[in-house]
């Protein structure tokens, strides 16, 4: 019943100036590429939502 109440190793809070850091080094890249790097993450992002259809479409089709 201990193991249960035990709530574990202390895990670290988030690094607030992640999420800055993430957007500055997001807006650095799109200097240095230019709009072709933000249309590979768009193509990327068409891809993936593709395929996620293609899997949704097989699950209904199949089931």
């Amino acid at each position: 019943m201990s193991d249960f109440l035990n709530a574990g190793p202390n895990v670290p809070s988030p690094d607030p100036d992640a999420h800055k850091a993430k957007h500055d080094a997001d807006v650095r890249n799109y200097h240095q590429k230019g709009i072709t790097g933000f249309w590979r993450q768009v193509t990327d992002l068409v891809i993936a939502v593709a395929v996620l259809a293609v899997i949704v479409g097989l699950c209904i089709w199949l089931f």
